[in-house]
């Protein structure tokens, strides 16, 4: 690859990874991501620096302080760390690089990037630096309604950090799930497994956590995509808040989901499925059909209040792209367009992840024209 003009020249890239990864395996890698990029730098006149620190919070700040100091930024890991660069460059124009490194990887697996292939996943990125390729997809934005804990990344035990994690003043972004139910009860068991392997122990978890499924409270006030209302309580095992398809290394949970709508889709379960109905999920929880089952609700929503409802179970730690974010109460808001991603020219011009066309098709196959019209739940806005 030759550069085309001198448009990278004085551009910076900031890099930051996750040495704790993989019980620490991930600094090797971080510290080839490095070197592959000033290998690059060298060649087409960018300079690169590494504001990886010693914990999430850490690399977090550092990436947030120093925003006025890179062009662009590079995150290695999973979706996690997909996390990080998202709050660190959320509406700023600064495009966000995603080497995607680890077991679950569903946003960089839904936008079509490399998973798992560093090398390429590099020259995918410098490729984008040096022809200006990127997309604008959007993020959901979480802020508290009350006051409640949250967690620390560092000890994993619930403390008092409104103001650091999720408040009106300082509110989290994501890219791909916000998770609710049990979703986030299996995240979390996961890290705190002794297991090897992000996979294995992911797979541990989900068996522990389904084998005894609780149905959580909820009331939700969702704002629907023409403006009205929809608001009731929910008693469900159940509740995701999506943005992109995949969770949990490729469960497409949310198969009408776009990444440029303007919209997030609302998943849940309606009740505790039977053995039959778990055994029709499982099987159609890889091909994009999940949402053909009536055990599942969905609707495509603007924003949404969760809050507790005085039925069911106490809900879990809400996580969203796998990091901690608080108990409820929350709001979340569709941010369209609203995270710049760099990738490669050719994933650029594929265009399959954004047919609306396609979604539309799948919603009728899966004779959900009815919840795409929010005709039969809507109340008129107050």
């Amino acid at each position: 690859m030759s550069a085309p003009d001198d448009s990278t020249r004085g551009v910076s890239v900031a890099v930051i990874g996750n040495p704790a990864s993989d019980k620490g395996r991930g600094a090797a890698i971080d510290v080839q991501v490095v070197d592959l990029l000033r290998e690059a730098g060298r060649r087409y006149g960018f300079a690169v620096s590494d504001l990886t620190g010693t914990s999430f919070d850490d690399s977090l700040s550092n990436a947030i302080h120093a925003r006025d100091d890179y062009d662009h930024l590079v995150v290695v890991g999973g979706d996690g760390m997909i996390a990080l660069g998202a709050n660190a460059v959320a509406s700023s124009g600064k495009p966000l690089g995603i080497v995607a490194i680890g077991s679950g990887n569903d946003f960089a697996r839904g936008l079509g990037l490399p998973v798992n292939r560093v090398q390429v996943a590099v020259e995918g990125i410098v490729g984008a630096i040096v022809r200006g390729s990127h997309i604008d997809v959007d993020m959901g934005r979480i802020t508290r309604l009350t006051d409640c804990d949250t967690v620390d990344h560092d000890t994993d035990h619930a403390v008092d950090r409104a103001a650091a994690v999720v408040s009106d003043a300082s509110p989290r972004y994501y890219a791909g799930m916000l998770s609710c139910g049990v979703d986030a009860a299996i995240n979390d068991r996961a890290n705190h497994s002794r297991l090897p392997g992000g996979s294995l122990r992911y797979a541990a978890a989900a068996v522990a956590e389904l084998s005894h499924l609780s149905s959580y409270g909820y009331h939700v006030r969702a704002t629907l995509p023409d403006g009205r209302i929809w608001e009731q309580d929910l008693v469900t095992p159940l509740l995701t808040v999506a943005n992109a398809r995949y969770i949990g290394g490729g469960i497409e949970v949310s198969p009408y989901s776009l990444f440029d709508d303007g919209l997030l889709d609302l998943v849940w379960a309606r009740r505790v499925p039977n053995l039959l109905e778990c055994a029709a999920l499982m099987r159609n929880a890889y091909n994009g059909r999940l949402l053909s089952s009536d055990v599942l609700g969905w609707r495509r929503i603007r924003a949404i209040e969760i809050t507790r409802s005085d039925e069911g179970d106490e809900p879990p730690t809400l996580m969203a792209d796998g990091e901690y974010v608080g108990a409820l109460a929350v709001r979340v808001d569709a941010m369209g367009r609203s995270l710049r991603v760099l990738v490669p020219p050719a994933v650029a011009r594929d265009q399959s992840w954004r047919s609306e066309r396609g979604v539309i098709e799948a919603i009728r196959r899966d004779g959900r024209l009815d919840d795409a019209d929010d005709a039969a739940d809507a109340e008129s806005a107050a």
